[in-house]
């Protein structure tokens, strides 16, 4: 019984994320490096965060717990407010090694922009996007020479976020590290007294402190996936209430958590927030209701920027 709770509270906590991985990050190296670095800059924000919350509780009094509550609310408070500071560091640092690599490249071009980098924007090969999206260099006709329906054949995936009229994937690679990172951190001893022995509820808690844990973590995965999504954006286009909304829900997801164990006013308010977070990241990445609604049905449009490049040749050298 340890065993099957053990596994499946890890599987509802992080199956999204590691679907979300293995979808969108796996296949590519430099994905993998991004969301490696992304969860280095979670933790050592965390790191600054547990070092002031340590000296505040050693230079208070101890024996008030009341005064320990408080200081545990602003150590959370702290800790957000931490995260999204470094959250803002890891854009600045992927904004200077794009422009890194355009100062080294031989063309003066990135070979992969900073969309790519967190947002983890999806390409059929080198130097050709993925369908319904345009490529502005001329050069890249020679790996388009050849018939577009092995291409599509090739981008499940990709033919997948197209249908839903996203110019990139749902979930951020940056994000997804930060809710990686978070989510192991937030659950890794819940899921090791899981194994026991003992049994939850039998002095009269809630015997369903493990799952609810497990929906909790899976929220916070997808919410700092999301978050990642419309935080990027908005430091990119300047939109300063953007980064604003963005703290504040961070700031209220965590403090509704300390509402447990009454997880109906936890739990619930926080995946609504999750849901409508969600929308505005699929807002933010492209999507529309109605390309969900073409896909749902199965209607979709013949893809004429596929047949184009299809039709490019290779210009013949004198």
């Amino acid at each position: 019984m340890a065993a099957a709770v053990f596994f499946g509270c890890a599987a509802i906590a992080f199956g999204p994320a590691l679907a979300l991985v293995l979808l969108t990050v796996a296949a590519e190296p430099l994905r993998v490096i991004v969301l490696v670095a992304g969860a280095f800059f979670w933790l050592v924000s965390l790191l600054l965060a547990s070092l002031i919350w340590f000296i505040l509780v050693h230079v208070s009094d101890r024996e008030d717990p009341r005064l320990q509550r408080a200081l545990l609310i602003l150590g959370a408070a702290i800790s957000v407010l931490l995260q999204e500071l470094f959250r803002f560091a890891y854009f600045k640092v992927l904004k200077k090694a794009d422009e890194g690599l355009v100062t080294i490249s031989e063309d003066g071009r990135s070979p992969i922009s900073l969309r790519q980098m967190a947002y983890g924007e999806l390409w059929a090969g080198p130097g050709l996007p993925t369908a319904g999206m345009a490529d502005p260099d001329p050069s890249h006709a020679a790996h388009a020479a050849f018939p577009a329906l092995p291409l599509r054949s090739h981008l499940s995936l990709g033919s997948l976020m197209g249908c839903f009229g996203l110019d990139c994937c749902p979930c951020t690679v940056s994000g997804l590290s930060f809710g990686i990172i978070s989510g192991i951190f937030s659950v890794i001893n819940i899921l090791a007294d899981s194994m026991g022995p003992g049994i939850v509820g039998i002095h009269g808690d809630s015997p369903y402190y493990f799952i609810t844990s497990a929906f909790l973590t899976m929220a916070l995965v997808l919410l700092h996936t999301f978050w990642g999504i419309v935080f990027f954006d908005a430091c990119e286009r300047r939109r300063y209430w953007g980064l604003g909304l963005v703290v504040t829900s961070h700031l209220l997801t965590s403090g509704l958590t300390f509402l447990n164990p009454w997880y109906e006013a936890s739990l619930v308010p926080i995946f609504i927030i999750t849901l409508c977070t969600g929308l505005w990241a699929f807002v933010t990445a492209g999507g529309s209701f109605h390309n969900v609604l073409k896909c749902l049905s199965c209607k979709q449009e013949d893809d004429s920027t596929v047949m184009m490049y299809s039709a490019l040749q290779v210009p013949c050298e004198d």
